[in-house]
Order: C-alpha cells, then sequence, then structure tokens
C-alpha cells in the first residue's frame, strides 16, 4: 500500500509543473500545479502514516487519498467537465505510461488500505488474547 502511494506521489510531484496555470487562466481557480503538489504531498503523508501507524483511521486516510486520485484519473480521462469551481479544466484524454504507473499504484493502495481498514482490528483483538495469561 505504502509503494502505490509513494508511486502516485511520484508521479504527481514530477507533473506538478506541466499543470502551472497558462496565461489565459481565470483568476478565481486553483492552479493546477498546486492541486498536483497537494496530491503528492497527501500520498506521502498517507504512505507514512499507514507504516508508522497502522490504525484504522490511518488506512481510511489512505484509502480516501488513493481513492479519490484513482477515481479522478479515471473521470478526467473521459469525461471533459471544463472548470469546476475553483478547479481547473482537468480533462486529459491521452494516456502514457507515468499515467498507468500512479493509476495501479493508487488502486493497489486503495484496496490495501480497504483490506487494512477491516482487519486491523481483528489482529489486534488476536494479539490481545494470545497475551493474556491463562488460567
Amino acid at each position: 500500500m505504502a509503494a502505490g502511494l509513494a508511486a502516485d506521489a511520484v508521479v504527481h510531484w514530477r507533473f506538478a509543473p506541466d499543470m502551472a496555470p497558462g496565461p489565459n487562466t481565470p483568476d478565481d481557480v486553483i492552479p493546477g500545479d498546486d492541486l498536483f503538489y497537494a496530491q503528492a504531498i497527501a500520498a506521502a503523508v498517507a504512505a507514512v502514516l499507514v507504516l508508522v501507524w497502522a490504525r484504522r483511521w490511518t488506512y481510511a486516510i489512505a484509502f480516501l487519498v488513493a481513492a479519490s486520485a484513482a477515481g479522478a484519473v479515471l473521470l478526467y480521462y473521459f469525461v471533459d467537465f471544463g472548470q469546476l469551481g475553483p478547479i481547473p479544466r482537468m480533462y486529459d484524454p491521452s494516456w502514457y505510461a507515468d499515467k498507468t504507473i500512479s493509476l495501479a499504484g493508487e488502486l493497489v493502495a486503495a484496496l490495501a488500505a480497504l483490506v487494512g481498514f477491516f482487519t486491523v482490528n481483528r489482529r489486534e483483538a488476536v494479539e490481545a488474547r494470545s497475551s493474556m495469561p491463562v488460567g
């Protein structure tokens, strides 16, 4: 899961400069490069959180970060919404290797986070029972 989030973070960080607003970009939008840097940071933080504290809340954060990024990649590949409020037009109908790496990492991380979310309490309960003194 952390590796998938790391792949997501690296790809977004590398592509952030390419998403800088052009001269005709409206002033009322969040710059695309800021969105990409924010996604990279969120993915990196989620990866560290899961590695350091494997808890339900960290798995939930990892899932939200990974699933939202995967959803955005797919949505903006297929649908041209134009500008959505403060979010700039992010439509990108092209497909390339880095997009595949990012999407694969996001999907793997999202699925692993779901598994972790639903099994972490079970693991903790088993560990607690095994450390209890016997009769």
